[in-house]
């Protein structure tokens, strides 16, 4: 049973000042994404699903529709504030989506095999996407054993702000704890976040996530119980959000599924601020120049 690749791109990017998830970076107008449905592609994943709101689902179909047609199998599902259990009144106020979990589990009715969750707006690289393929092929008769690629933490920050990561706890290979750390950032030589107002520096080896899992159909079950607990407890605030880290943590403490580290020693990019723009453009220039992409993805 071959994968499928799972797109979190129905974020609002209030830090970036656009919609970034279809933003042009690649020499023929790609994006971000289409590098990663490509590497994809190369790498066995059979269908595409992509999780958006409904201001960019016109946009999104009216590019990637042409695009993948005949090379992989494309789908597409909403994230929106309104998407929680029935009878539930939210803030009326609220303007953010629900989270990168609650992203996940719109998508439940889609899939029903192992797949791989990524953000919209990070460059994994090719040797990422094969070896959580090879690893969900591989497992996909254990319905409750996972992945995630970790990165070490100074290969994935911006030189322009603070960036959100998980950070990571690893014994044997396995995860035990992921916290997520929302104003990660490079103060001269040291790399801090803040804790409660205070300063705290993080070793550059530690191991984070950056929002790459390898999950199967389990987890919307687990993930479905979970999320009617938080939007309960949650529903009148105007920024709290259910995140993917939040779900594996229970997940593992309660001992209902493992968490295997798949490590990469790549260096990361994305656009998470504007001024990253120029930066990505110019590397995936220097990944076309060596011959590991070609010029026009799609042509």
């Amino acid at each position: 049973m071959k994968p499928t690749l799972l797109i979190l791109a129905a974020g609002l990017g209030s830090r970036y000042g656009g919609v970034k998830q279809i933003d042009k970076i690649g020499p023929s107008g790609e994006s971000i994404i289409d590098y990663s449905v490509f590497d994809a592609i190369r790498a066995g994943f059979e269908k595409v699903v992509f999780v958006v709101n409904s201001k960019i689902i016109d946009d999104f179909k009216s590019i990637y529709e042409p695009r993948l047609k005949g090379k992989i199998e494309t789908c597409y599902v909403l994230q929106e504030i309104e998407n929680i259990p029935d009878g539930i009144q939210f803030n009326p106020n609220r303007i953010k989506p629900w989270g990168t979990a609650h992203a996940v589990l719109v998508a439940k009715d889609e899939i029903n095999e192992p797949f791989a969750v990524i953000n919209a707006d990070d460059f994994y690289g090719k040797e990422a996407y094969e070896t959580i393929a090879e690893f969900l092929v591989k497992n996909s008769n254990q319905s409750r054993t996972y992945a995630m690629v970790g990165y070490k933490l100074e290969n994935t920050l911006s030189d322009f702000g603070s960036v959100s990561r998980g950070v990571c706890d690893i014994e044997n290979k396995l995860l035990t704890d992921v916290t997520e750390h929302t104003s990660i950032v490079r103060k001269k030589e040291e790399i801090i976040f803040e804790d409660e107002g205070r300063k705290v520096k993080i070793d550059k080896d530690t191991i984070v996530s950056m929002n790459f899992w390898g999950f199967t159909p389990d987890f919307f079950k687990q993930t479905e119980k979970e999320f009617k607990d938080f939007i309960v407890k949650n529903a009148s605030q105007l920024k709290a959000e259910f995140y993917i880290p939040f779900m594996v943590n229970k997940i593992i403490k309660n001992k209902e599924a493992t968490v295997e580290v798949l490590k990469s020693d790549a260096h990361w990019f994305g656009v998470t601020y504007k001024e990253d723009k120029p930066v990505t453009i110019e590397k995936i220039k220097q990944l076309v120049h060596q011959g590991l992409y070609p010029k026009n993805l799609w042509d």
